[in-house]
């Protein structure tokens, strides 16, 4: 049978540099300012030190500061006034997910109800078989390697059957552990101990998944 796809989402599917990432971490660093009591620029360096230390700001917030609303923040840090206009999908994103064959799943540390509306609003939520966001792991963000599990739980895979595209090359090391081909896609991606592909472009994984026969039911 196919091969299972498993998606990132942000910088992955579309690239939100321009816009869905100053308006997050700008909704970010207002929350934690107003919920901690800090000025905007602490806010800032606490906002990047925690996700950079705990793989999202969330997860540093209720490490450290057990007053937080992990739903509130969510929803709050989430709100775009017109989010389908923001979006920039990545280039022959449509023509890509339709040229490989298998079940489609993403996953996200993003809140489930952002990733559905950005998935509708690429025109490619029905290319998606399931989706697994910060909820569904229990608030176990990658790379913690539970949230993986819950992934291959859920869906029953069999990870040797998977392929995993991300763009951050810290986030395939769990999936490489647990027996997934990865694919890094990113400017500055090179392959290594845990990346099985490196992309520059998305458009670009049809091709380079044929020639190593992630296409063919095998």
């Amino acid at each position: 049978m196919p091969k299972t796809w498993i998606f990132d989402l942000d910088n992955t599917l579309h690239d939100a540099e321009p816009y869905i990432f100053p308006e997050m971490n700008r909704l970010m660093n207002d929350y934690v300012s107003q919920h901690l009591g800090i000025g905007v620029d602490e806010a800032d360096a606490l906002r990047l030190h925690y996700w950079q230390r705990y793989g999202t700001t969330l997860s540093g917030l209720l490490h450290h500061h057990d007053h937080i609303d992990p739903e509130h923040f969510l929803a709050e840090t989430h709100r775009f006034a017109d989010l389908p206009r923001q979006l920039r999908p990545m280039r022959g994103l449509r023509a890509t997910l339709a040229r490989l064959p298998g079940r489609k799943i993403l996953f996200t540390n993003a809140p489930l109800a952002y990733a559905v509306t950005v998935l509708r609003g690429l025109g490619v939520a029905y290319r998606f078989d399931g989706v697994i966001a910060i909820q569904q792991t229990r608030l176990r963000p990658k790379p913690d390697l539970a949230g993986y599990r819950r992934l291959l739980q859920r869906y029953r895979l069999d990870p040797r059957r998977c392929v995993m595209v991300e763009d951050s090359r810290g986030n395939l090391a769990p999936a490489r552990r647990l027996g997934m081909a990865t694919v890094w896609l990113a400017r500055r991606a090179r392959r290594g101990p845990v990346v099985d592909v490196a992309l520059h472009r998305l458009d670009a994984l049809p091709a380079i998944a044929g020639r190593r026969g992630w296409l063919h039911n095998k």
